[in-house]
C-alpha cells in the first residue's frame, strides 16, 4: 500500500456519525512514488477527497511517501518523525482531533 491509496480509502472509513459538525481540510502533499497532492474535506456528514489542493487548509502534512507509511504501519513514532523532520505537519493540533476519524489513531 502506498500513502495515496491510504489516503484515497480515508473517507470509506470514516462514519456519517463520526463526522457530524465536523467542518475542516486537510491538505497531504506526499513525495515520491506513491505519494501526490490530496486535499481531504470534512464537512455536512461526509469526507470527500480530491486530487490537487483545494480551498484553505486547516491543516498540512508533508512527507516522502516512505516516511509517510513508515508511521502508518506503526515501524515509526509519529512524535520522532515529527522532531527528525521526516513528517511535517502545520496546526497538530487539528491533525489530532481528527486523527481519530481518519483511523490514523
Amino acid at each position: 500500500m502506498t500513502a495515496a491509496d491510504f489516503i484515497k480509502s480515508l473517507p470509506a472509513k470514516a462514519t456519517p456519525e463520526a463526522l457530524e459538525d465536523m467542518d475542516t481540510n486537510f491538505f497531504f502533499d506526499i513525495e515520491g512514488e506513491g505519494g501526490g497532492e490530496f486535499t481531504l474535506i470534512a464537512k455536512d456528514g461526509e469526507l470527500t477527497l480530491h486530487e490537487g489542493r483545494q480551498g484553505e487548509a486547516k491543516c498540512e502534512v508533508k512527507a516522502k511517501n516512505d516516511n509517510f507509511m513508515s508511521v502508518i504501519k506503526g515501524d515509526t513514532n509519529p512524535m520522532m518523525a515529527v522532531m527528525t523532520g521526516k513528517l511535517k505537519i502545520k496546526n497538530t493540533g487539528e491533525l489530532l482531533k481528527y486523527a481519530k476519524v481518519f483511523g490514523l489513531m
